[in-house]
């Protein structure tokens, strides 16, 4: 049984725990300890041109919502245009992709549920120095990105 929690909370841009990820800024909004493992929540800073591979999520739905720039998404055999203010929701089991559009960074919201996934996003990064894109020295580690993809049930599609 999840916990019922007494609390609210709130993140503004710029508050909670940051990390890089794959070249992006990963902004920590809601976790598993959070919610009482309802769902986790991140913000993402994509650079221009971001794609995230075609990727399955065997234990929990993902849902997107994009706050500012314009994706690609490709969900199972269905292409979903998706400009800022739009909403992809991705089930549990079907394989799903994104890829953003234009020549400016890219701001992503992203909600799993039940919570818990967002924990991959932890372990396969690096705490970042600030809120801000990664420098190009940051390079991703793919031996700990696959390990946490292993340990969170995330089938990668192309690698």
């Amino acid at each position: 049984m999840k916990e019922q929690l007494n609390y609210a909370f709130a993140f503004a841009r710029g508050e909670g725990k940051a990390y890089w990820f794959l070249g992006s800024l990963l902004e920590m909004k809601a976790t598993a300890e959070d919610t009482g493992g309802a769902f986790g929540m991140v913000e993402l800073t994509h650079p221009p041109g971001f794609a995230a591979p075609m990727h399955t999520n065997r234990n929990e739905e993902e849902i997107f919502y994009v706050l500012e720039g314009e994706a690609t998404f490709t969900v199972g055999e269905k292409t979903i245009m998706a400009k800022q203010g739009s909403f992809v929701y991705t089930p549990r089991g079907i394989p799903h992709m994104y890829k953003f559009e234009g020549d400016g960074p890219a701001k992503i919201l992203v909600m799993v549920t039940p919570a818990g996934f967002e924990q991959f996003f932890v372990e396969a990064s690096v705490p970042a120095e600030e809120f801000k894109l990664p420098p190009d020295t940051v390079v991703p580690d793919k031996n700990k990105i696959m390990a946490a993809a292993q340990k969170y049930n995330l089938e990668e599609l192309l690698e």
